[in-house]
């Protein structure tokens, strides 16, 4: 199976902060690998309320993950401060595909990739958890980032 190449930040149109904590290291004295999706789910949806100006948490509409997955490039551990990378893969009317990516930064200013990832948020009804359209806050924000990451490509 042949690897995917490397990612590098200017992939992604967004580098959202997120920094590693105590307890994120395991017994063997890396970040847990479940933790990593803890590190995707967190840019992503800070990023959302950010660039929509929404308390997402308070829609009638909400994201629920379908689908994730992580393809691991290099440990990471406690402290360390992390930049994950946000692209789109896929924009659909209830659904969003996020592509991406999590970069460790050296102490030199320079990132190393650890890991590259896949989200797909699917929005459904607060109540009724039926599938619906994507709210207009949400919908404009996560357009923006799929113009700019059609100008990064």
């Amino acid at each position: 199976m042949t690897r995917p190449a490397l990612p590098v930040p200017q992939d992604y149109p967004v580098l959202w902060p997120v920094p590693t904590r105590w307890d994120d290291n395991d017994h063997y004295g890396h970040v847990n690998n479940v933790t990593y999706y803890s590190y995707f789910d967190t840019a992503v949806n800070a990023w959302l309320m950010s660039a929509s100006g929404t308390d997402i948490r308070r829609l009638a509409a909400i994201g629920i993950v379908a689908e994730t997955s992580c393809i691991f490039h290099s440990e990471l551990t406690f402290p360390e401060q992390l930049q994950v990378g946000l692209s789109i893969e896929r924009l659909g009317t209830r659904s969003v595909v996020y592509s991406l990516a999590i970069f460790a930064e050296r102490p030199d200013g320079t990132v190393r990739p650890a890991a590259t990832g896949r989200f797909v948020h699917v929005y459904v009804d607060r109540d009724t958890r039926k599938p619906t359209e994507i709210p207009p806050a949400i919908a404009t924000a996560v357009a923006g980032l799929a113009s700019a990451a059609r100008n990064v490509s």
